[in-house]
């Protein structure tokens, strides 16, 4: 059997085609069983993500097509885009995709730990589903255990490269104590919470939340102890903000210089810093130009993402080396188990060859017959059936000269062959002249 991986990612395909072909948490369960269902497959997980739909399976030689065709049927998507934007490895080389997965070393955010999360979730929802068999339940803990590794040993997670973490570094170098700073995030989507976590894990725990609905801003600020106000509260808040960070997808600006100033005069000049991480820009430029203001754009926060990025790629690349080996270790302990599944059904062949044999035996034991002459029968019975098929092989080898079968044949068939005993040492013919 095979291991197979199969699948789209943010490198391989547009959003368009990626959303096509996402599952979501309602279709999970059901594409889980008929994927499991197809001819060929005996085992199937499945990944999906925003940026990434993948298939593992333990399949035969006919499997691929398979698993792309019911992919297409599964999504009324046309089996001509999906083949051009599929990928697929096959045994080591999905084992080590599935390892770098989980590391996050093929995510867009180059070791992003959320990655992990979800794969855990997919190996959970396949468990659940009885989609695992021994070679999936094996492989995923393996990779969990060299992702363990990776996160323990290399700083694969320990620089952010996300805007969101970028914006509050930056903060950082501005206040000595993050205790007392206060908070205004102005937007809740993705990047104002991954901004209200790194602020809150940065010790900053008066946060308030800002956005056009008040129960959206609820959902973020909630989690982390903060509070939520609707936009058109922002001026008020301002007065007591030192931190704002802003990210909505509105097309005008949504502080002006004149909201800012007012703030300011409230606050004694007291400075406040700013990250408008919009585009377009929540706030506007001119409020750069104001004295106590700190203002930067998203373009200001690109060196501190690209130093991030440069220490990730270090510890990437002693991440891949720890895969290599994970791979490694993986294909070794399969290849044992093969070798013992091919014992254990050899050893069961031989077993059968004799149960029939002894009971062809006894039958003729108890019609009376002589037991030499049973003896001597079983005997070369049960020789003819054991050599039949390794017999068989030989020939059919050797007729078609397949000589690495040939030359395996002795080591696997024949007896090993003792070593030349080493001669005796020679008795000394010399008179012992030692005097008595």
């Amino acid at each position: 059997m095979t291991l197979l991986a199969l699948g789209i990612n943010h490198r391989t395909a547009s959003v368009a085609v990626r959303e096509q072909v996402a599952f979501t948490p309602a279709q999970l369960e059901h594409a889980l069983e008929q994927l499991r269902g197809l001819p060929h497959i005996s085992e199937a997980a499945v990944l999906s993500t925003c940026n990434r739909t993948e298939l593992y399976c333990v399949t035969d030689a006919a499997g691929e097509r398979t698993v792309l065709e019911w992919l297409s049927r599964f999504h009324d998507l046309s089996i001509d885009e999906l083949t051009r934007c599929a990928y697929h490895y096959l045994d080591n080389d999905a084992a080590r995709h599935l390892m770098r997965v989980a590391v996050g070393l093929d995510s867009m955010v180059l070791g992003e730990p959320q990655i992990l999360g979800q794969l855990k979730d997919a190996y959970q929802h396949a468990r659940q589903m009885q989609g695992l068999g021994g070679e999936l339940e094996r492989l995923f803990q393996h990779t969990f255990a060299v992702a363990k590794q990776v996160r323990t040993e290399t700083g694969i997670g320990k620089n952010p490269v996300s805007v969101a973490y970028a914006a509050v570094s930056m903060a950082s170098r501005i206040f000595d104590d993050f205790g007392r700073a206060r908070a205004l995030l102005i937007g809740a989507g993705e990047t104002i919470e991954l901004v209200a976590r790194h602020l809150h894990e940065a010790g900053v725990r008066k946060l308030i939340v800002a956005n056009r609905t008040r129960e959206r801003a609820e959902q973020v600020s909630s989690r982390l102890g903060g509070q939520a106000i609707t936009l058109s509260e922002i001026p008020a808040a301002l007065e007591e903000a030192d931190i704002v960070i802003s990210s909505t997808a509105s097309p005008l600006p949504i502080l002006g210089k004149g909201m800012v100033e007012s703030a300011l005069k409230k606050r004694r000049h007291r400075p406040v810093f700013m990250v408008d991480i919009a585009v377009p820009r929540d706030i506007e430029p001119e409020v750069g130009e104001l004295a106590d203001v700190f203002l930067y754009t998203v373009d200001d926060l690109e060196e501190v993402i690209e130093e991030n990025r440069r220490h990730r790629q270090v510890a990437a690349d002693q991440a891949e080396s720890l895969i290599e080996h994970g791979v490694g270790s993986w294909q070794h302990e399969r290849r044992i188990r093969n070798g013992g599944e091919l014992i254990r059904e050899y050893r069961h062949h031989g077993e059968a060859l004799r149960d029939a044999s002894r009971d062809q035996a006894l039958e003729r034991l108890a019609r009376g017959e002589d037991p030499a002459e049973v003896v001597e029968r079983l005997a070369h019975q049960l020789t003819n059936r054991l050599l039949h098929q390794p017999t068989q092989a030989i020939r059919d080898a050797a007729s078609h000269e397949h000589h690495a079968l040939l030359d395996a044949a002795p080591r696997l068939l024949l007896p090993a062959k003792p070593a030349f005993e080493q001669p005796a040492p020679k008795a000394n013919r010399h008179k012992d002249n030692t005097p008595a």
